[in-house]
């Protein structure tokens, strides 16, 4: 039996990516369909971290209710506020990164299972609308000058889905990155390794932590009464047999080989091998597919930056695509997507690479991680590698070469004093609508009137300024990002390459003034 379903936009790939932006569009009122290959949730253990920037723009849109106390961050920033600090992270093996982010923030890391995630996610798209299909393999991709064509296979028959756009959150081997044609730059493997949750003979055998030898790294963890994770690093060479499933037998020897020791072990839960195999695609779009996540980026799994990475795809793409798909785009909105994401990736993948530079065990290296470690030591709370592997140290591109200096950066969780009462920056952001603040009668009288053809789109809340912000009005996006400051002209310009006209912006959700 072959089936027909009709979405305004279809996602390959039911991860925590494709969840989030399914939750994104759904939330906008974009009819979704995701198709995931998996009939549940995989238990196999995943990524475990979210770094501060990605929970601080997940906070914005609501989407860590549950996880993330709403008063974690200790209240809105009223002038300045100190930072908080996590606990201690580490850069290519070496202890001591502390990572940071403003008192009125969440905690910097979110430690929390993907699985668990996945599952929040999940059950956050279906809420909002998404409809989500299960154990659905995708066959063939197609798209045309007005839509798309999925087809997929599963336990009711073939499915053809057709929409408007399609986006491939389909992991690293994403048949939707192959089939669109999409061109990659890739890293050929230079390392082995290998992780597993076993068994393992005799009490204190390894110890948790990371351990360095003359032969490669273990990282051990114990994660259940006798049950340790190990992930194994051995840079020899690369794994010429990657694809071959692994065996205990052949990962005691690896940690033997390592370790300079026998080390017994027994059952296995679950075993894995991966590399040092890195791609950035070219292009995250074309025409009307999209890639996001692991289809658009892979690297060397270490930092805990990969999801966060690939959420942080969801998040930006969201807001675009819906806005473009409801008519509410400026021309070029969709775009940005790319110009804004592909760089960052990119930033994460030669960290990655630098970080496992760092990790090979030369003694000609010893030099170099002596001088990391002291540096890491000394940074306090607001290195630039803290800032780095956060993300917190983004900066979008502006418009022009002549932007207010506030264009491009993230506002955090500023305290405001509206004509309803107390507000904080993600209280007002978490309906979803971009956020035009009018500090004082002076941004009120400029700048009210300008916007006033974005009304049913625009969030307008009148406030007393704030010192801090040294500005008269600010035009934040849904992900929290300032698309304008006051000090360049008003705000008009802004708003139409965002939103498009401002006789046609309306229609994405209903416009509030406060």
């Amino acid at each position: 039996m072959v089936r027909g379903m009709r979405a305004q936009v279809v996602i390959v790939g039911g991860g925590p990516v494709g969840m989030v932006l399914a939750c994104e569009l759904a939330g906008y009122g974009v009819r979704t369909v995701v198709v995931e290959s998996q009939r549940g949730v995989s238990r196999w253990p995943k990524a475990t971290t979210l770094h501060a920037r990605t929970v601080q723009c997940l906070v914005r849109r609501g989407y860590l209710a549950g996880l993330v106390s709403a008063d974690q961050g200790g209240g809105a920033d009223q002038g300045g506020g100190s930072a908080r600090v996590s606990s201690a992270f580490h850069f290519a093996g070496i202890a001591g990164l502390a990572i940071s982010a403003p008192a009125a923030e969440p905690e910097p890391i979110l430690k929390c299972a993907q699985e668990e995630l996945e599952r929040h996610f999940e059950q956050r798209a279906r809420a909002a609308g998404a409809r989500i299909l299960r154990g659905y393999r995708v066959t063939g991709v197609r798209q045309g000058p007005g839509g798309v064509r999925v087809t997929a296979a599963g336990p009711r028959g073939r499915v053809i889905c057709t929409g408007g756009y399609l986006v491939g959150a389909d992991g690293a081997r994403s048949l939707v990155r192959e089939q669109a044609g999409f061109a990659s730059r890739t890293y050929p493997a230079t390392v082995s390794a290998m992780a597993g949750d076993v068994r393992v003979q005799g009490a204190g055998v390894l110890g948790a932590g990371w351990h360095r030898t003359p032969r490669g790294w273990i990282v051990a963890k114990d994660v259940a009464s006798g049950v340790v994770r190990l992930r194994t690093l051995n840079c020899e060479g690369a794994d010429l047999e990657r694809r071959v499933p692994l065996t205990v037998e052949e990962l005691r020897r690896e940690v033997g080989w390592i370790a300079g020791r026998d080390i017994a072990m027994g059952e296995a839960r679950w075993l894995s091998r991966f590399s040092d195999f890195s791609r950035l695609a070219a292009s995250y779009r074309r025409g009307r597919v999209l890639l996001a996540g692991d289809a658009a980026h892979v690297h060397f799994p270490i930092g805990g930056q990969g999801l966060s990475t690939g959420l942080l795809d969801a998040v930006n793409l969201g807001w675009k695509l819906a806005l473009t798909v409801r008519g509410s785009a400026g021309a070029g909105l969709l775009d940005t997507y790319d110009a804004e994401r592909r760089p960052a990736a990119r930033r994460v993948i030669d960290s990655a690479r630098a970080q496992l530079a760092l990790m090979r065990p030369g003694p000609e290296l010893d030099p170099l991680r002596e001088l990391f470690g002291e540096l890491l030591a000394g940074q306090g709370e607001s290195g630039v590698l803290a800032s780095m592997v956060s993300a917190q140290d983004t900066v979008l591109p502006g418009r022009g070469a002549q932007g207010p200096p506030w264009e491009g950066r993230f506002l955090h969780n500023v305290g405001l004093v509206t004509r309803q009462g107390p507000a904080d920056v993600i209280g007002l952001l978490g309906g979803g609508r971009p956020l035009l603040l009018l500090f004082g009668e002076r941004g009120a009288g400029r700048y009210a009137e300008q916007a006033r053809g974005w009304a049913s789109l625009l969030r307008v809340v009148h406030c007393e300024p704030v010192p801090q912000l040294s500005c008269d009005a600010l035009l934040v996006r849904p992900d929290g990002y300032i698309a304008w400051a006051s000090g360049a002209g008003g705000p008009a310009a802004a708003l139409t390459a965002y939103f498009g006209a401002g006789a046609g912006a309306g229609g994405v959700l209903a416009g509030a003034v406060s």
